[in-house]
């Protein structure tokens, strides 16, 4: 049974491991990508309702895994596939749901659940293969923790810090402040030509500059960015010093740094078909995206001559590069006195359309010869790894 915090309750199929779980109800419009959305550190302690009619046809490829493990608390499906069809496949998504101890359901209406969450916002909710009382999953729902005010990046970010070396001739060096790091932002860099130093999110701006790196990449990850007090200290202790390259998690701590608000949004923004418009050229972008919390542009300081753009109280002018264009959500900042940009979205891309991976190319440009964001991310449409 699944039931939501508003007391809408859902009967289906059980299907992973057998037990209760509790999480923030999302839904993720992708029709695939559904292992890399398993394991995306970002979806910690979330129950995620897929929309695609049938999933888990494919199978699961541990060369797909964004993690080292199921990083959900449950999984929603109208149908799991019962027959795996795919040479890359090493194990099948019931089987890796049961080892990982994470309930799902099946045969449910997921269409209702997706409205439900559409029309009244992401809710608190229970997946239980023991709790078949309404009642009484609903009142264990309603003691849950909420999603708002939660730093979760302790429960996903690395014990210890780590290298990934560059493919071929090293370029540069660079540190990952690992808030919830996808494997395949770390692959983009080393493809890039980047020696990779990974650090745990405890890690200060002083720990990242001791490492000299040539710049920083601050992650996505999960929870609530307004409760990472830690990585809000460190991304402004590395402005100016350092070029710094935000992602989802990464993005809203940049905003937080440069003295701005969060909000949390609806629903959030979960899938690959997003909007996002590039502000200063006008092109659209079909993106990835996994955030439930953005950044309140008006916070950012006191408007500045250049249309969009603010200045704020100790690092210049930073202006909104992209937004989203179903809410107008802030889906991109770049300081334009300081070497700092960041996007909320996913230009890795895994899962995802490839539409802004020139961001990685931007990144590449920051640290070779030290351009501000005004050169790069507001409008160089560069397409890496094409």
């Amino acid at each position: 049974m699944l039931v939501l915090e508003d007391g809408t309750s859902f009967r289906g199929r059980a299907f992973g491991a057998d037990g209760t779980a509790f999480g923030e109800s999302v839904f993720n419009t992708a029709m695939s990508g559904y292992q890399e959305v398993l394991t995306d550190p970002s979806y910690r302690r979330q129950v995620v309702t897929m929309t695609a009619p049938q999933v888990g046809n494919y199978g699961m490829c541990d060369a797909d895994a964004e993690s080292d493990r199921i990083q959900v608390s449950g999984f929603v499906v109208t149908e799991a596939a019962r027959r795996v069809s795919n040479h890359r496949a090493t194990s099948t998504l019931r089987d890796d749901l049961a080892a990982a101890g994470v309930v799902g359901i099946e045969g449910i209406d997921t269409r209702a659940v997706t409205r439900a969450l559409r029309d009244h916002g992401s809710m608190r909710s229970g997946v239980s293969t023991e709790v078949l009382d309404v009642d009484e999953l609903l009142a264990q729902v309603r003691a849950s923790p909420s999603m708002e005010g939660r730093d979760l990046t302790g429960e996903v970010t690395t014990a210890e810090a780590y290298d990934v070396d560059a493919v071929g001739e090293a370029r540069f060096h660079v540190v990952v402040v690992d808030y919830g790091v996808k494997r395949r932002m770390l692959r983009l860099l080393a493809e890039m030509g980047c020696d990779v130093r990974v650090l745990p999110a405890s890690a200060t701006a002083e720990d990242v500059l001791a490492h000299q790196p040539d710049g920083v990449l601050v992650s996505n990850g999960p929870g609530d960015p307004a409760a990472v007090t830690q990585g809000r200290a460190t991304v402004r202790g590395l402005l100016g010093e350092v070029p710094v390259f935000g992602i989802c998690l990464g993005s809203q701590l940049l905003g937080l740094a440069l003295g701005a608000e969060t909000t949390k949004l609806a629903f959030g923004h979960h899938g690959v078909n997003q909007p996002v418009q590039r502000r200063r050229d006008g092109v659209v972008e079909i993106s990835s995206h996994n955030h439930g919390f953005a950044v309140l542009a008006d916070t950012l300081g006191d408007p500045a001559a250049e249309p969009h753009t603010w200045t704020t109280e100790d690092h210049g002018r930073v202006t909104v590069s992209h937004v989203n264009l179903n809410d107008d959500c802030v889906e991109g900042l770049a300081c334009l006195d300081v070497p700092a940009f960041a996007v909320q979205y996913h230009p890795e891309a895994s899962p995802g359309p490839h539409d802004s991976r020139y961001l990685f190319d931007d990144f590449a440009a920051l640290m070779t010869d030290g351009r501000t964001p005004a050169d790069t991310i507001v409008g160089s449409g560069t397409t890496a790894g094409a």
